[in-house]
Protein backbone atom coordinates (compact mmCIF):
# COMPACT_ATOMS: atom_id res chain seq x y z
CA UNK A 1 0.00 0.00 0.00
CA UNK A 2 0.96 3.78 -0.44
CA UNK A 3 -0.66 6.34 0.38
CA UNK A 4 -0.64 10.37 -0.67
CA UNK A 5 -1.98 13.79 0.24
CA UNK A 6 -3.20 15.31 -2.80
CA UNK A 7 -3.66 19.15 -2.63
CA UNK A 8 -6.79 20.48 -3.94
CA UNK A 9 -6.05 24.21 -3.20
CA UNK A 10 -6.73 27.05 -0.05
CA UNK A 11 -9.68 28.55 0.41
CA UNK A 12 -11.02 31.52 3.24
CA UNK A 13 -13.37 31.14 5.82
CA UNK A 14 -14.71 33.44 8.85
CA UNK A 15 -12.11 32.63 11.76
CA UNK A 16 -14.70 33.62 14.68
CA UNK A 17 -16.76 30.36 13.04
CA UNK A 18 -13.85 28.24 12.98
CA UNK A 19 -13.14 28.37 16.64
CA UNK A 20 -16.89 29.13 17.61
CA UNK A 21 -16.98 30.68 21.38
CA UNK A 22 -13.02 31.13 21.23
CA UNK A 23 -11.87 34.88 21.57
CA UNK A 24 -10.35 36.09 18.68
CA UNK A 25 -7.54 37.15 20.95
CA UNK A 26 -6.73 33.75 21.03
CA UNK A 27 -7.68 32.07 17.94
CA UNK A 28 -5.73 35.13 15.77
CA UNK A 29 -2.48 33.27 16.97
CA UNK A 30 -3.31 30.55 16.12
CA UNK A 31 -4.37 31.07 12.45
CA UNK A 32 -4.07 34.70 11.89
CA UNK A 33 -7.28 36.61 9.84
CA UNK A 34 -7.14 38.97 7.28
CA UNK A 35 -8.66 42.31 7.59
CA UNK A 36 -12.04 40.63 6.93
CA UNK A 37 -11.59 38.21 9.38
CA UNK A 38 -11.24 35.50 7.44
CA UNK A 39 -8.58 32.76 7.36
CA UNK A 40 -7.04 30.40 5.26
CA UNK A 41 -7.42 26.42 5.17
CA UNK A 42 -6.19 23.75 3.24
CA UNK A 43 -8.59 21.79 1.01
CA UNK A 44 -6.17 18.44 1.47
CA UNK A 45 -7.35 14.74 0.64
CA UNK A 46 -5.64 11.44 0.77
CA UNK A 47 -5.67 8.85 -2.08
CA UNK A 48 -4.57 5.26 -0.86
CA UNK A 49 -3.03 2.84 -3.71
CA UNK A 50 -3.64 -0.84 -2.62
CA UNK A 51 -3.49 -4.09 -4.24
CA UNK A 52 -5.26 -1.99 -7.60
CA UNK A 53 -7.61 -0.17 -6.25
CA UNK A 54 -6.95 3.58 -6.23
CA UNK A 55 -8.83 5.62 -3.68
CA UNK A 56 -9.39 8.64 -3.16
CA UNK A 57 -10.76 10.18 0.05
CA UNK A 58 -12.86 13.61 -0.56
CA UNK A 59 -11.93 15.91 -3.20
CA UNK A 60 -12.16 19.68 -2.64
CA UNK A 61 -14.67 21.91 -3.90
CA UNK A 62 -14.20 21.65 -7.50
CA UNK A 63 -14.78 24.49 -10.38
CA UNK A 64 -18.41 24.57 -11.52
CA UNK A 65 -19.44 26.73 -9.35
CA UNK A 66 -20.11 30.78 -11.17
CA UNK A 67 -17.64 33.44 -9.72
CA UNK A 68 -19.78 34.68 -7.67
CA UNK A 69 -20.33 31.57 -5.20
CA UNK A 70 -15.95 31.45 -5.39
CA UNK A 71 -15.97 35.19 -4.78
CA UNK A 72 -17.15 33.86 -1.27
CA UNK A 73 -14.17 31.11 -0.30
CA UNK A 74 -11.34 33.30 -2.12
CA UNK A 75 -9.65 30.24 -3.46
CA UNK A 76 -6.18 30.48 -3.51
CA UNK A 77 -2.86 28.51 -4.31
CA UNK A 78 -1.34 26.87 -7.08
CA UNK A 79 -2.80 23.37 -6.58
CA UNK A 80 -5.83 21.60 -7.84
CA UNK A 81 -7.26 17.98 -7.73
CA UNK A 82 -6.25 16.89 -11.43
CA UNK A 83 -2.84 18.49 -11.37
CA UNK A 84 -1.99 16.88 -8.05
CA UNK A 85 -3.17 13.82 -9.33
CA UNK A 86 -0.99 13.90 -12.29
CA UNK A 87 1.53 14.64 -9.87
CA UNK A 88 1.49 11.33 -8.86
CA UNK A 89 0.69 9.70 -11.78
CA UNK A 90 -2.62 9.28 -11.72
CA UNK A 91 -6.01 10.68 -13.45
CA UNK A 92 -9.38 11.26 -12.70
CA UNK A 93 -10.32 7.41 -14.98
CA UNK A 94 -7.75 5.96 -12.79
CA UNK A 95 -9.33 6.52 -9.44
CA UNK A 96 -11.97 3.11 -8.60
CA UNK A 97 -13.49 4.87 -5.31
CA UNK A 98 -14.11 7.98 -3.93
CA UNK A 99 -14.96 8.33 -0.41
CA UNK A 100 -16.75 11.01 0.60
CA UNK A 101 -16.50 11.86 4.36
CA UNK A 102 -19.65 14.24 4.24
CA UNK A 103 -21.38 16.53 1.87
CA UNK A 104 -20.43 19.91 2.28
CA UNK A 105 -19.59 21.74 -0.73
CA UNK A 106 -15.72 21.93 0.52
CA UNK A 107 -15.47 17.78 0.91
CA UNK A 108 -17.51 17.08 -1.91
CA UNK A 109 -17.12 19.59 -4.99
CA UNK A 110 -14.94 17.86 -6.73
CA UNK A 111 -17.01 14.72 -7.37
CA UNK A 112 -18.85 16.34 -10.24
CA UNK A 113 -18.04 18.85 -13.40
CA UNK A 114 -20.05 20.67 -15.46
CA UNK A 115 -20.07 19.72 -19.40
CA UNK A 116 -22.44 21.63 -21.57
CA UNK A 117 -25.38 21.63 -19.80
CA UNK A 118 -24.75 18.37 -17.70
CA UNK A 119 -23.49 17.36 -14.50
CA UNK A 120 -21.57 14.41 -14.59
CA UNK A 121 -19.37 12.43 -12.51
CA UNK A 122 -15.32 13.73 -12.77
CA UNK A 123 -14.50 9.87 -11.76
CA UNK A 124 -16.20 7.93 -14.48
CA UNK A 125 -14.91 4.66 -13.51
CA UNK A 126 -15.24 4.77 -9.70
CA UNK A 127 -17.64 4.42 -7.19
CA UNK A 128 -18.94 6.50 -5.21
CA UNK A 129 -19.08 5.89 -1.17
CA UNK A 130 -21.29 8.18 1.30
CA UNK A 131 -22.63 7.09 5.08
CA UNK A 132 -26.50 6.44 4.11
CA UNK A 133 -28.03 8.35 7.57
CA UNK A 134 -25.56 11.40 6.18
CA UNK A 135 -27.06 11.37 2.85
CA UNK A 136 -30.73 10.77 3.66
CA UNK A 137 -29.90 14.29 6.03
CA UNK A 138 -27.98 16.00 3.19
CA UNK A 139 -30.70 15.72 0.32
CA UNK A 140 -33.59 16.81 2.55
CA UNK A 141 -31.54 19.71 4.62
CA UNK A 142 -32.12 21.49 7.25
CA UNK A 143 -32.15 25.50 7.09
CA UNK A 144 -29.32 26.12 8.77
CA UNK A 145 -27.07 23.88 7.07
CA UNK A 146 -29.03 24.20 3.56
CA UNK A 147 -26.18 26.45 2.21
CA UNK A 148 -23.29 23.81 3.03
CA UNK A 149 -25.65 21.15 0.93
CA UNK A 150 -25.74 21.79 -2.97
CA UNK A 151 -27.79 19.88 -4.93
CA UNK A 152 -25.70 19.97 -8.06
CA UNK A 153 -22.57 18.01 -5.82
CA UNK A 154 -24.75 15.32 -4.49
CA UNK A 155 -27.75 14.39 -7.07
CA UNK A 156 -25.81 13.45 -10.23
CA UNK A 157 -23.91 10.52 -7.92
CA UNK A 158 -26.75 9.17 -7.51
CA UNK A 159 -28.04 9.96 -10.84
CA UNK A 160 -25.45 7.99 -12.73
CA UNK A 161 -25.65 4.97 -10.50
CA UNK A 162 -21.97 5.12 -9.56
CA UNK A 163 -23.13 6.23 -5.49
CA UNK A 164 -22.91 3.20 -3.01
CA UNK A 165 -23.56 3.78 0.75
CA UNK A 166 -22.32 2.49 3.72
CA UNK A 167 -24.83 1.65 6.38
CA UNK A 168 -23.99 2.60 9.93
CA UNK A 169 -24.84 -0.57 12.64
CA UNK A 170 -24.67 0.93 15.97
CA UNK A 171 -25.33 4.78 16.98
CA UNK A 172 -24.01 7.22 19.46
CA UNK A 173 -20.95 7.42 22.11
CA UNK A 174 -22.77 6.10 25.05
CA UNK A 175 -20.11 3.76 25.76
CA UNK A 176 -17.06 6.18 25.44
CA UNK A 177 -15.86 4.84 22.39
CA UNK A 178 -16.99 6.10 18.40
CA UNK A 179 -18.91 3.86 16.18
CA UNK A 180 -16.98 2.23 13.53
CA UNK A 181 -17.56 0.01 10.82
CA UNK A 182 -14.91 -1.75 7.82
CA UNK A 183 -15.42 -0.23 4.84
CA UNK A 184 -16.05 -3.21 2.28
CA UNK A 185 -13.37 -1.84 0.20
CA UNK A 186 -9.89 -2.97 1.16
CA UNK A 187 -9.21 -4.56 4.76
CA UNK A 188 -6.97 -1.92 5.69
CA UNK A 189 -9.61 0.73 5.74
CA UNK A 190 -12.53 1.38 7.96
CA UNK A 191 -14.61 4.03 9.73
CA UNK A 192 -15.42 6.14 13.01
CA UNK A 193 -18.79 7.71 12.71
CA UNK A 194 -19.12 11.33 13.85
CA UNK A 195 -22.65 13.31 14.52
CA UNK A 196 -21.42 16.28 16.24
CA UNK A 197 -20.67 18.46 12.76
CA UNK A 198 -22.87 16.91 10.16
CA UNK A 199 -25.02 13.49 10.68
CA UNK A 200 -23.01 10.68 10.35
CA UNK A 201 -19.66 12.19 8.90
CA UNK A 202 -16.79 9.12 8.11
CA UNK A 203 -13.71 9.49 9.69
CA UNK A 204 -11.24 7.16 7.55
CA UNK A 205 -9.06 4.54 9.82
CA UNK A 206 -6.08 3.64 7.49
CA UNK A 207 -3.66 0.71 8.76
CA UNK A 208 -0.17 1.46 6.90
CA UNK A 209 3.28 0.43 7.64
CA UNK A 210 2.11 -0.74 11.21
CA UNK A 211 0.97 2.41 12.01
CA UNK A 212 -2.64 3.67 12.18
CA UNK A 213 -3.58 7.24 10.32
CA UNK A 214 -7.09 8.59 10.91
CA UNK A 215 -8.23 11.14 8.46
CA UNK A 216 -9.95 14.01 10.53
CA UNK A 217 -12.30 15.60 8.05
CA UNK A 218 -14.40 18.03 10.44
CA UNK A 219 -14.58 16.13 13.90
CA UNK A 220 -10.87 18.20 13.97
CA UNK A 221 -10.14 20.39 10.95
CA UNK A 222 -6.82 21.30 11.95
CA UNK A 223 -4.24 21.03 14.93
CA UNK A 224 -5.35 24.15 16.53
CA UNK A 225 -8.43 22.57 17.41
CA UNK A 226 -7.31 19.75 19.63
CA UNK A 227 -8.54 21.46 22.97
CA UNK A 228 -12.01 19.99 23.56
CA UNK A 229 -13.84 23.54 23.90
CA UNK A 230 -12.62 24.60 20.68
CA UNK A 231 -15.60 23.70 18.04
CA UNK A 232 -16.80 25.20 15.03
CA UNK A 233 -19.87 27.69 14.73
CA UNK A 234 -20.32 25.01 11.99
CA UNK A 235 -21.44 22.35 13.81
CA UNK A 236 -24.52 20.91 13.91
CA UNK A 237 -24.67 19.62 17.00
CA UNK A 238 -21.89 21.25 19.52
CA UNK A 239 -22.15 19.48 22.54
CA UNK A 240 -21.80 16.15 20.67
CA UNK A 241 -18.88 17.45 18.64
CA UNK A 242 -17.37 18.22 22.20
CA UNK A 243 -18.10 14.01 23.22
CA UNK A 244 -16.79 12.92 20.32
CA UNK A 245 -13.83 15.05 20.92
CA UNK A 246 -13.16 13.32 24.14
CA UNK A 247 -13.86 9.66 23.27
CA UNK A 248 -12.03 10.14 19.96
CA UNK A 249 -8.81 11.63 21.33
CA UNK A 250 -8.63 8.91 24.48
CA UNK A 251 -8.87 6.06 21.24
CA UNK A 252 -6.24 7.81 18.98
CA UNK A 253 -3.61 8.80 21.75
CA UNK A 254 -4.26 4.71 23.73
CA UNK A 255 -3.62 3.37 19.61
CA UNK A 256 -0.70 5.75 19.10
CA UNK A 257 -2.34 6.70 16.38
CA UNK A 258 -1.34 9.75 13.43
CA UNK A 259 -3.89 12.40 12.84
CA UNK A 260 -4.39 13.43 9.22
CA UNK A 261 -5.84 16.92 8.96
CA UNK A 262 -8.22 17.97 5.61
CA UNK A 263 -7.63 21.61 6.50
CA UNK A 264 -4.94 23.08 8.46
CA UNK A 265 -3.37 25.45 6.41
CA UNK A 266 0.05 24.31 7.61
CA UNK A 267 0.47 20.87 9.40
CA UNK A 268 -0.38 17.77 7.49
CA UNK A 269 -0.01 15.66 10.18
CA UNK A 270 0.88 14.74 13.65
CA UNK A 271 0.89 12.39 16.86
CA UNK A 272 -0.26 13.12 20.46
CA UNK A 273 0.91 13.25 23.98
CA UNK A 274 -0.89 13.98 27.25
CA UNK A 275 0.04 17.39 29.20
CA UNK A 276 -1.28 19.43 31.91
CA UNK A 277 -3.67 21.00 29.83
CA UNK A 278 -5.39 17.63 27.86
CA UNK A 279 -4.38 15.64 24.88
CA UNK A 280 -2.65 17.99 22.51
CA UNK A 281 -0.11 17.70 19.46
CA UNK A 282 3.48 15.63 19.74
CA UNK A 283 5.65 15.33 16.82
CA UNK A 284 4.02 17.36 13.68
CA UNK A 285 5.36 15.86 10.36
CA UNK A 286 4.33 15.68 6.57
CA UNK A 287 2.54 11.93 5.38
CA UNK A 288 5.48 11.42 3.85
CA UNK A 289 7.57 11.27 5.99
CA UNK A 290 5.64 8.60 7.63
Amino acid sequence: MTIHSIDTGMFKLDGGAMFGVVPKSIWNKLNPADNNNLCSWALRCLLIEDNGRLILIDNGIGDKQDEKFFRHYYLHGDATLATSLQAKGFYADDITDVVLTHLHFDHCGGSITKTGDNLVPVFRNAKYWCSKDHWEWAVTPNAREKASFLKENILPIQESGQLNFIEREKRGISTGKMDRKDSGIIPSLSYYFADGHTESMLLPKISYKDRTIIFMADLLPSIAHLPIPYVMAYDMFPLTSLNEKKAFLEEAIEEDAILFFEHDPVNECCTLERTEKGIRQKDIFKLSEI
